[in-house]
C-alpha cells in the first residue's frame, strides 16, 4: 500500500492474547506485538507502553482501532461504551478497556468486537470479498460471530453473539462429560466447542485429540446446526469459520457434510451441495484477520475525524 495512507495502531484484545500492530494495510506493517492477557490492570498498561514506544520509533498515528473479546458495550452514549461487561474471563468483567487509551493517546478510536472486526478484515482483504452479507465465525477459546450487511457491521441491542446460539445435545456423545460447559447455557455452540469446552468434554486438551476421535464429529455436528441456523436467518452469501479448533483440517469437511444433511434440500442453491466449499469457508487471513480488522476498523475512525465517510 501506498506511504499516504494513515498509519493505524491496531489492538486485536482476546482472551488469550493482546495482538497490536502498527501499520497502513495488510502490505504494510510496521511492527507487530504479542501481550498474554493477564489481569486487566497488567495487560492495558502493557498495550498503553508499547503503543507509546512504536510512535517514538515510526512517529504519531492517525487512529487506533480496537477489535475486543466480549461482550462489550458498543453504545457510544452509554457511561460504559468500551467496556468489557458480562465476560466469562475470570477478572474482565466490567473492564474499561477504552478509557485509558483516550487518557493517554488524544487520537480517533474505533472499538468493536474482535470478530466483527475480523468479518471486517475478511470483507475488505480477504474470503469476504464482494460477498455481502458475510458472517465471520471464531472458534478458538470461545466462540463469536461478527456479522457485516450492506458494508456496515452489524449492532443492535448490543451486538451479535452467535457463540452462545442454542443448539440440540449431541447424540450418544461419547465425551467423559456429555453437558456444556457455558457458565450461562446448557446448550450453546460455545458450551460444546470452544477450545476450552472440548477441554473438559473429553478430558484431551483439542490438539491432543486424535484425528479420528468422535469429538471431531460432534465438532463438525455443532458448527453445521451453527451454520443452518446462520443461513436461515441471516441469508449471508458466506460464512467463514476461523479460530484455532478449525485448524483442525478435517473438521471443515465434517461440517460440509453435516451441514448438507440437516438442511435436506430446502433451500435449492449450488451454495447448499455442489459449491457448499466456497459457502462455508476458511478465513484467507487465517490467524490475521482480527488484528487487520483492527487496523481497519481504526483506518475508519481515522477517515470519519478526516471527513472522508
Amino acid at each position: 500500500m501506498s506511504g499516504e495512507a494513515p498509519l493505524i495502531a491496531a489492538i486485536e484484545a482476546g482472551g488469550t492474547k493482546f495482538n497490536c500492530a502498527l501499520g497502513r494495510g495488510p502490505g504494510e506493517i510496521l511492527e507487530t506485538v504479542r501481550i498474554p492477557t493477564t489481569e486487566p490492570k497488567q495487560t492495558l498498561e502493557e498495550v498503553g507502553r508499547w503503543l507509546s514506544l512504536v510512535k517514538s520509533r515510526h512517529g504519531a498515528f492517525a487512529a487506533i482501532g480496537v477489535g475486543c473479546f466480549g461482550p462489550v458495550d458498543l453504545d457510544e452514549k452509554s457511561q460504559t461504551y468500551g467496556y468489557i461487561t458480562t465476560t466469562p474471563k475470570p477478572g474482565w468483567q466490567n473492564t474499561d478497556v477504552l478509557g485509558g487509551l483516550k487518557n493517554r493517546f488524544q487520537v480517533p478510536m474505533a472499538f468493536d468486537t474482535d470478530v466483527n472486526g475480523a468479518a471486517l478484515g475478511e470483507y475488505l482483504w480477504g474470503a469476504g470479498q464482494q460477498k455481502d452479507p458475510l458472517v465471520y465465525v471464531t472458534i478458538g477459546t470461545g466462540v463469536g460471530g461478527g456479522v457485516l450487511v450492506n458494508g456496515r457491521l452489524l449492532h443492535g441491542l448490543l451486538h451479535p453473539e452467535i457463540g452462545h446460539m442454542q443448539v440440540p445435545p449431541p447424540k450418544k456423545s461419547k465425551a467423559v462429560m456429555r453437558r456444556g460447559q457455558c457458565p450461562f447455557h446448557a446448550h450453546c455452540v460455545e458450551g460444546y466447542v470452544s477450545g476450552p469446552a472440548i477441554a473438559k468434554r473429553w478430558g484431551v486438551r483439542p490438539e491432543r485429540l486424535p484425528v479420528d476421535s468422535p469429538a471431531w464429529e460432534e465438532v463438525g455436528e455443532v458448527l453445521a446446526y451453527l451454520c443452518m441456523n446462520l443461513t436461515l436467518t441471516l441469508s449471508p452469501k458466506r460464512i467463514i469459520l476461523g479460530g484455532g479448533v478449525m485448524e483442525q483440517e478435517q473438521v471443515l469437511s465434517m461440517v460440509h457434510g453435516a451441514f448438507i444433511k440437516l438442511m435436506n434440500g430446502y433451500i435449492r442453491q449450488p451454495e447448499m451441495n455442489a459449491k457448499i466449499g466456497d459457502y462455508i469457508t476458511r478465513p484467507m487471513l487465517g490467524a490475521n484477520a482480527g488484528l487487520l480488522g483492527a487496523l481497519a476498523l481504526g483506518r475508519m475512525a481515522a477517515n470519519a475525524a478526516a471527513g472522508r465517510g
